[in-house]
C-alpha cells in the first residue's frame, strides 16, 4: 500500500449499541499495525443496513477514535437514510464529498467574491 492511500475500515450490517466498542477496537488495532499518523481512514459504511442512532454513535465514536490516534476520517458510501441521519444530528461533515461528473468531487473553480 502506498503512504498516500487512505486506510479503508469498512462497517456492515446492523450496528447496534454493543457493537460500538468492538467497532472502535478493531479500528484502533487496525491503525496501530502500522498505519502512519496523519493519514486518512475511510469508513465504508455501503454495507450497513438498517442505520440507526447506534449506527450514527458508532460514526461520532470512531472519528474520535481516529482522531486520538493522529488521523482524518472520512465516511464513505453513506445511503439516503443515514445521510439524514447524520445531517438530523450535525455530523455531516464526516461524508466524503460526494463525487460529481467524470469522478471530480463537489465544489466550484469559480474565484471567490471580490477577487479577480
Amino acid at each position: 500500500m502506498d503512504a498516500t492511500d487512505p486506510t479503508v475500515f469498512r462497517v456492515a450490517g446492523p450496528v447496534g449499541p454493543a457493537d460500538v466498542p468492538r467497532l472502535c477496537e478493531e479500528l484502533s488495532a487496525l491503525l496501530r499495525e502500522g498505519t502512519a499518523a496523519g493519514c486518512e481512514v475511510v469508513c465504508d459504511v455501503g454495507g450497513v443496513t438498517r442505520p440507526g442512532l447506534a449506527t450514527v454513535d458508532a460514526l461520532a465514536r470512531l472519528h474520535l477514535t481516529a482522531r486520538r490516534l493522529g488521523h482524518r476520517m472520512a465516511v464513505r458510501g453513506a445511503g439516503t437514510d443515514l445521510r439524514l441521519l447524520l445531517e438530523l444530528v450535525g455530523l455531516t461533515g464526516l461524508l466524503s464529498p460526494p463525487a460529481g461528473p467524470a469522478g471530480r468531487t463537489g465544489g466550484t473553480s469559480a474565484s471567490r467574491p471580490g477577487t479577480t
